[in-house]
């Protein structure tokens, strides 16, 4: 098995440092995110179309950082507050790559650190034409 050094992908987030991780990791063609939270103005607003997005926006530049894009989302994982809120969940992605077919998980939690926070998304990708 080929072994490729790790590059650790940050989005400037003093959390980084707090929680000892980073947003993402490459390592070759597989590129794992962490869990990614809305942040901005929405974020306390309990709108559950827009923290979705939100959370695709800081996926979406770090997969570019990586030197992919969510054309590569290889599995995605949704964490929500109340699960009865999954439709839109599913329809905020589905604005950004509709027609990718992924592996896809949801599931809830009783709460996040924040009270506002609805929605938190991890996810794996793949680049499709890494070249290693």
């Amino acid at each position: 098995m080929t072994s490729y050094p790790s590059e650790l992908i940050s989005n400037g987030n003093p959390m980084d440092a707090v929680v000892g991780g980073s947003r993402a990791v490459r390592a070759g063609a597989r590129t794992g995110i962490g869990g990614t939270a809305p942040a901005g103005p929405d974020c306390g607003t309990g709108d559950v179309a827009a923290q979705p997005r939100q959370c695709l926006e800081s996926i979406k530049s770090a997969l570019e950082q990586a030197g992919s894009g969510l054309q590569d989302g290889a599995r995605p994982q949704v964490i929500r507050t109340d699960i009865d809120d999954w439709k839109a969940t599913i329809d905020g992605r589905n604005d950004y790559s509709r027609d990718v077919r992924r592996v896809a998980t949801i599931l809830a939690v009783s709460r996040f650190e924040n009270p506002g926070r609805l929605v938190e998304y991890q996810a794996d990708a793949i680049i499709s034409d890494w070249q290693g």
